[in-house]
């Protein structure tokens, strides 16, 4: 062993040790590494940051940018309400959202099964006031486990087929994986949801935080051209209780009305009374294609800015607009804002919203011309609430992000553009259809995450530069002399599962695929069995975030540790082993 070698298996060991630890930030870890790694002389300057520009960094990134424009477009919304119930048992959503991605990354590169499956996931967890973090993991684990299926569901799968072509002279077809990877997958999601899920630690009680939001009394109204002019009322009940919207009743003429209402034929411009959280509301009128209750203000402010953002405000006694309407103050005409709700201490609001006087202690929600939030602030003399990230979901552009999205995922899959390359271009399409605000661009990223991974792969990059894989490959070799062919196919799994959670798994691939064909030709036999053997265990890469970009991608919004994958991760590796040897033995035979 080579001193270059040595130094970096420490600052591996060094580096999940105190990851595992959980005392440091993993950015602040991985970044140290790094730069120990360059001081030390193991990591090349030239290549200290290439990790930066590397493509699975830039996918990770392009990744929460895309999603973030599905959320913006309504696309989420339109899944979770045909698809989601927020009602179900934790379990049940789990065996859902996983089935849902296990049949959608077999079919489309898992990365982007997972972009488009996270935020409705995530929207989920906040309706029924669960912690993100129970169930982000399983479809992760989901999505890697679907891609095992078919050739064009997971990198490692394109790798393998590619080197068999080199040395057998014809690569694996679309659907060759689907024997062995179609049971391993199966056999993986079923303990995903039944038994995998209860092992993740919880990270806070993020319910009890999500009920605390406020809520607000708030109105809508009924566009000229809404297809639910002459609907009754009772019919909107069901959408209000998949959003978590409470009608009231509506507004018709200047008159309100209440229990009498659910039976009255709906017209153009009437107003519907609901009390409802912020994302709530807006979810419920992106649902209904519905106005603000301020319809003419809200058209002049799309045709004025670059966007809306929605605020949340106090009203303290010395407020400017405490004792008066916000028609009268002129909040409309004065600053280009919309009273959208008011949250008020015992309810007692009877009038037009815009009409209603406002009373210390009340908080309001504003729609607001982009980045003005604080100078309208200011003028009304209230005080700002936390940053909830509140947005205005641009229904009206649901399908063209849904299309965007689709086509650049149909084209990377049929190889017609680089991945990277196209997630580039969904998200430069969206940020010209103003789907996501270029003010916002690079809010949605997480910046941790990044620093992680850029950091890790130029280690990675150089443990294998200094041949301290070839030295793994070269040890396991010997290790398996004389051993039977069952054996030395676990072996081979194990190893190449460990390496693929510490490498990227196309690194691993690229690695472990040739082991694999050295093995079967020193034994006599076929190699299928063998390349197999490392396309199921590069790609199940359960124990750290780092060993696949899908478990990168959910570090952030699950909130999770660098420790906590393993606890169900470990379990579902032995799992694969277990279920994949049999398999390969049976439909790929020595």
């Amino acid at each position: 062993m080579t001193q270059d070698q040595i130094i970096l298996f420490a600052l591996f060991g060094a580096v999940f040790a105190l990851l595992l630890w959980g005392r440091f930030r993993y950015d602040l870890v991985a970044f140290s590494a790094l730069l120990a790694g360059v001081i030390l002389g193991v990591v090349p300057e030239k290549d200290a940051f290439s990790g930066f520009g590397h493509p699975a960094t830039l996918v990770v990134a392009l990744v929460l940018v895309v999603s973030a424009g599905l959320v913006r477009s309504g696309a989420v919304f339109l899944i979770t309400r045909t698809l989601v119930d927020s009602s179900r048992s934790l379990g049940l959503h789990i065996s859902l959202m996983g089935g849902v991605g296990g049949v959608l990354s077999a079919f489309m590169n898992n990365v982007a099964a997972l972009a488009l499956l996270m935020p409705v996931d995530v929207q989920t967890a906040r309706k029924a006031q669960r912690s993100p973090g129970l169930s982000l993991m399983p479809l992760s684990f989901a999505t890697i486990l679907g891609g095992m299926a078919t050739l064009i569901g997971t990198p490692p799968n394109i790798i393998i087929a590619t080197i068999r072509e080199d040395a057998l002279g014809a690569p694996f077809k679309m659907f060759d994986f689907a024997p062995v990877g179609g049971i391993t997958a199966i056999a993986g999601l079923t303990f995903v949801a039944l038994v995998g899920w209860r092992l993740i630690p919880a990270r806070g009680d993020a319910g009890s935080a999500l009920s605390d939001i406020t809520e607000y009394m708030a109105e809508l109204t009924v566009p000229e051209d809404s297809k639910h002019i002459g609907k009754r009322l009772a019919e909107f009940e069901e959408t209000a209780a998949k959003t978590d919207v409470a009608i009231l009743g509506l507004i018709r003429d200047k008159k309100r009305r209440y229990g009498n209402a659910r039976n009255v034929a709906l017209a153009a411009h009437d107003t519907l009374i609901l009390e409802a959280t912020p994302d709530a509301l807006d979810e419920f009128r992106a649902a209904l294609s519905l106005n603000f209750s301020d319809e003419k203000r809200e058209e002049k402010l799309k045709a004025a800015g670059d966007g809306l953002d929605v605020i949340e405000v106090v009203v303290p006694v010395t407020a400017r607009i405490a004792g008066r309407t916000a028609e009268r103050l002129g909040l409309t005409w004065r600053q280009n804002a919309v009273l959208m709700g008011i949250s008020r201490q015992g309810r007692s609001i009877t009038q037009h919203l815009r009409k209603t006087v406002v009373k210390p202690g009340d908080i309001l929600l504003l729609l607001v011309p982009k980045d003005r939030g604080d100078d309208i602030t200011d003028w009304l003399g209230c005080l700002p609430l936390a940053d909830r990230g509140l947005a205005v979901t641009a229904d009206d552009k649901v399908w063209l992000a849904i299309g965007i999205f689709a086509g650049a995922v149909f084209a990377a899959a049929l190889g017609l553009i680089y991945l990277p390359v196209a997630l580039g271009l969904v998200v430069m399409a969206y940020v010209l259809t103003k789907i996501v605000p270029l003010s916002e661009l690079y809010t949605h990223i997480e910046w941790p995450v990044v620093v992680l991974l850029g950091s890790m792969i130029p280690l990675g990059a150089a443990l294998e530069r200094v041949g301290g894989t070839e030295l793994i490959a070269g040890t396991l070799v010997d290790l398996t002399a004389g051993l039977p062919a069952w054996a030395i196919l676990t072996v081979l799994m194990l190893v190449t599962m460990t390496l693929s959670d510490v490498l990227n798994n196309t690194a691993t691939t690229i690695v472990a695929a040739p082991v694999g064909i050295q093995m079967a030709q020193s034994l006599g036999v076929s190699p299928d069995p063998f390349l197999m053997a490392v396309a199921i265990a590069a790609s199940s890469a359960f124990l750290t975030p780092i060993g696949h970009k899908n478990n990168t991608l959910i570090l952030g919004p699950g909130g999770y540790q660098f420790s906590d994958y393993w606890r169900m991760g470990l379990p579902l590796e032995i799992l694969v082993v277990a279920v994949s040897i049999p398999s390969i033995l049976i439909f790929w035979p020595l």
